[in-house]
């Protein structure tokens, strides 16, 4: 796929698209009420993978949490940004400018009406399986796994292969 040959700057939603979307409130006995959140093991090796290619990584999230910034900081992600409400756009802009890359090298991959934004600015939209029809609509490319069940591992194969570095990203494990 020649979008995916070009993508220099990976950036994702997280719920619906790191995890199945489900959030889950656990209470706790004094009261509180504490946010936990699955991630699929394989998107995160896949993330190594591309980092290591050379690609860099960012998440931007309309809802801000612990787990998203534990996860991001196990993953080294190169851009982190929560709690943005409807506010997507900006972080995009922001990223742009501070990863100095253009937008048509840039994937993003989403799930809602929220990522519709973003989806139409970058050279190559991706939107989960489980996507609404509005964002699959924006898409160039959709996934066949689900959002959390390695969505992301299936576009960082996507793009390393059709840069030609999926073979050296692995390599070390084969031999």
């Amino acid at each position: 796929m020649t979008r995916a040959a070009h993508v220099q700057l990976l950036l994702m939603d997280v719920d619906g698209v790191l995890t199945d979307g489900k959030l889950l409130f656990v209470p706790m006995p004094d009261g509180s009420v504490v946010e936990a959140k699955a991630f699929d093991a394989q998107d995160g090796a896949a993330m190594g993978f591309a980092r290591r290619a050379g690609i860099k990584l960012g998440i931007i999230t309309g809802r801000a949490s612990p787990a998203v910034t534990r996860r991001a900081e196990e993953l080294r992600l190169d851009f982190v940004y929560q709690g943005l409400g409807r506010r997507k756009l900006v972080a995009f802009d922001e990223i742009v400018a501070k990863a100095a890359c253009l937008p048509e090298n840039i994937c993003y991959i989403g799930d809602d009406v929220q990522d519709i934004p973003i989806l139409r600015r970058v050279g190559f939209p991706v939107a989960v399986a489980n996507a609404r029809s509005e964002a699959k609509a924006c898409a160039a490319y959709v996934t066949r796994a689900s959002g959390g069940n390695g969505a992301v591992r299936e576009l960082v194969e996507l793009i390393l292969k059709a840069q030609g570095k999926w073979e050296a990203a692995i390599a070390e494990f084969l031999a």
